[in-house]
């Protein structure tokens, strides 16, 4: 195995895998349940997985804080979707719904939504409120590597 590989959490089972970087990410499945690691769609979390997911993940996650009532957030969702599929396997895309997880919204004092935030190693490096299209978050997701 690569010395230089990077822990990628699974999507569907949340097992921690190791991705050498010599090897195709695209192609790489869960050493536990064997699906796809990248799916290029974002990853639903929780309030039970949301923080071991981010602190886990040696790749950045942008997460998307959203909630169904919010007319902006299900506008930006099929944009939000499209660069999931752009961006992986640099960057892993996921959503939060606020009202059904209000603690991990409000850990990271969420005001207005849409909003995104750019984790790595679990910590916030980067956060952009407002609704964006496919291109701007590509683009806001890039300069903030």
């Amino acid at each position: 195995m690569s010395e230089t590989a990077k822990k990628v959490v699974c999507t569907s089972c949340g097992a921690l895998n190791r991705l050498p970087e010599d090897k195709p990410a695209l192609e790489a499945k869960c050493g536990k349940c064997s699906n796809n690691l990248f799916k290029g769609v974002p990853v639903n979390l929780n309030d039970n997985n949301f923080s071991g997911f981010l602190k886990k993940s040696d790749l950045p996650v942008v997460v998307d804080f959203w909630a169904e009532w919010c007319g902006p957030c299900k506008m930006m969702a099929p944009a939000f979707h499209q660069a999931a599929g752009q961006l992986e396997p640099k960057v892993i895309l996921a959503k939060l719904d606020t009202d059904a997880n209000q603690k991990s919204g409000g850990a990271y004092n969420i005001r207005g939504i849409p909003t995104i935030i750019m984790f790595k190693n679990g910590e916030e490096v980067a956060r952009k409120s407002g609704a964006m299209s496919a291109p701007q978050i590509k683009g806001w997701v890039e300069e903030n590597l």
